[in-house]
């Protein structure tokens, strides 16, 4: 695990619809399935295909692994260009990101704590945005690649817990207090994440979160696109 530059505090940040104004991973794809060649027809089928993933009884967890299944015989670095691409086009844009989490990552970052993306999602989509925003660690998901080609298969997924996991071992490695860093979430899944914390921060209008926020004296931010 790469460590983060030199800081007594951490601020971790979930991405999708947190930092972003919406998914990553569903955003990029069908972006992807275009760049590499897939006309309308077929590009609609697998992207009909992928919603389907998310259909009721089917965990979160399982859901990413068998997206990234989807990525099996495709070239990595294919996928990382059309990665770039995608970003690119979001950026220039405009509204990809929320402006209000963009100004509190640069603000800690100015304060000289380590920033850190927490998320499900993997590196083509995230590497671009860590890069834009200044983060100075990305813990993600991470799709197994072999001679250079995606398996299909998941060394390691991001989801729920494991991002709570993710962080508690970076910071026992690094001798940081918990209660002297920050995190950032807008879903349920990022509870352990934001419990873990000393000072969590609810992003968006989800029910759950509001009423943790509220129990707990939690920080809200809205989430403002920009």
């Amino acid at each position: 695990m790469a460590p983060p530059p030199p800081a007594t505090a951490v601020a971790f940040f979930d991405v999708d619809e947190t930092l972003t104004t919406g998914k990553t991973m569903a955003g990029f794809y069908g972006f992807f399935l275009t760049a590499v060649g897939h006309g309308p027809r077929e590009r609609d089928r697998l992207l009909r295909e992928a919603h389907d993933l998310l259909r009721p009884g089917i965990t979160r967890e399982v859901a990413n692994r068998l997206f990234y299944r989807r990525l099996a015989g495709y070239k990595a670095e294919a996928v990382e260009a059309a990665g770039r691409a995608w970003f690119d086009r979001h950026r220039e844009r405009g509204g990809f990101f929320h402006r209000d989490v963009v100004d509190a990552l640069a603000a800690h970052r100015a304060a000289g704590l380590a920033t850190v993306l927490v998320s499900g999602s993997f590196p083509a989509c995230l590497d671009p945005i860590a890069a834009h925003v200044g983060a100075d660690l990305v813990l993600c998901t991470r799709p197994e690649v072999r001679d250079g080609v995606h398996t299909g298969e998941v060394v390691e997924t991001m989801i729920g817990a494991a991002k709570e996991r993710a962080a508690r071992a970076l910071l026992t490695e690094h001798g940081i207090a918990p209660q002297r860093c920050h995190a950032y979430g807008d879903h349920p899944s990022d509870l352990d994440l934001l419990r873990l914390v000393g000072h969590p921060v609810v992003v968006g209008a989800h029910p759950d979160l509001v009423a943790e926020a509220d129990r707990n004296g939690w920080r809200r931010l809205p989430g403002v696109p920009g």
